[in-house]
């Protein structure tokens, strides 16, 4: 690790309301076939298999306090955690860089965290999401209820029972939770009543709004062919994320489910020290949800 590299990265495009992404991680080693990291420079140029490697980056977990203390200073910093790796890979369990970081972000905190992961490992920081209670909110990918589809599409993602475990666990220690189901994959006609029992807020999104490049990305990840292949091809159009969306309003209520990047948003409540009336937004251009 280098002491010169910085941790936060201002945010442009898809990730609306936030100010910054930070990532621990280069690489992932779950390497779902539909990632769109596959399409960036860091997927296409590293000369290995997407999903075969991952490593912690190269800057000083040490130095991250003073870097969000600094930009703390400069107006709200609202952070999607993570947008380009799992904050919580196989590595993170001896190496700890994601816990350093939450730590630090405990003692100088942003104005919001959304910490994205798909792994239950996040259950171990516990003790420190909880100091960041009403500033972070813990999004867990849950895109099917069929481990059958998970084996086939995310076969090095960790199993789905592990995943609702975690939610649960969570739920029960009173952090701020929501079920990601993004990219919706194919999953059973109870899917929707489970994801209602389970957490308070959903958000879904798919291959054609939520890959950053309007559907490109996943494009070229020719994953109509594997769809076509396993007999699931009615599954692959945008209304199956809408009429999921629509389900889970009926269930839950609108406010407390949400679609694509909006859905993904920080809460207006969090954020509302930091509205104002002539724009609806951010005084810093950001975007707020209503949940």
């Amino acid at each position: 690790m280098t002491g010169n590299a910085k941790w936060l990265t201002p945010t442009s495009g898809y990730l609306q309301g936030y100010s910054h992404t930070l990532n621990p991680y280069v690489g992932c080693s779950f390497g779902c076939s539909y990632c769109y990291v596959r399409r960036m420079p860091v997927g296409l140029f590293r000369g290995q298999p997407w999903g075969s490697w991952a490593e912690p980056r190269k800057a000083d977990p040490s130095k991250f306090r003073v870097e969000l203390a600094r930009a703390n200073q400069k107006g709200p910093v609202t952070v999607f955690f993570s947008s380009a790796t799992d904050p919580y890979q196989p590595l993170e369990a001896t190496l700890g860089v994601t816990r350093a970081l939450l730590e630090a972000m405990a003692d100088e905190p942003p104005a919001f965290v959304l910490l994205q992961t798909r792994s239950a490992l996040v259950t171990r920081d516990i003790d420190v999401l909880q100091r960041l209670k009403g500033k972070l909110r813990v999004s867990m990918t849950v895109e099917t209820d069929l481990e059958e589809v998970r084996r086939e599409l995310t076969p090095s993602a960790p199993p789905l029972a592990s995943r609702w475990s975690a939610l649960r666990r969570l739920r029960e220690a009173g952090i701020d939770i929501q079920a990601a189901v993004s990219p919706i994959l194919p999953h059973s006609a109870d899917f929707a009543e489970r994801l209602a029992e389970a957490v308070p807020r959903v958000v879904v999104d798919d291959y054609f709004r939520g890959d950053g490049s309007g559907g490109k990305r996943s494009a070229a990840l020719d994953l109509k062919s594997r769809y076509e292949k396993n007999g699931w091809i009615s599954w692959y159009d945008p209304s199956v994320a809408e009429h999921l969306v629509a389900k889970l309003r009926s269930m839950m209520g609108e406010a407390s489910v949400g679609f694509s990047a909006d859905g993904f948003a920080p809460p207006r409540a969090v954020l509302r020290p930091y509205l104002t009336e002539a724009d609806n937004g951010l005084n810093t251009g950001l975007k707020a949800d209503e949940t």
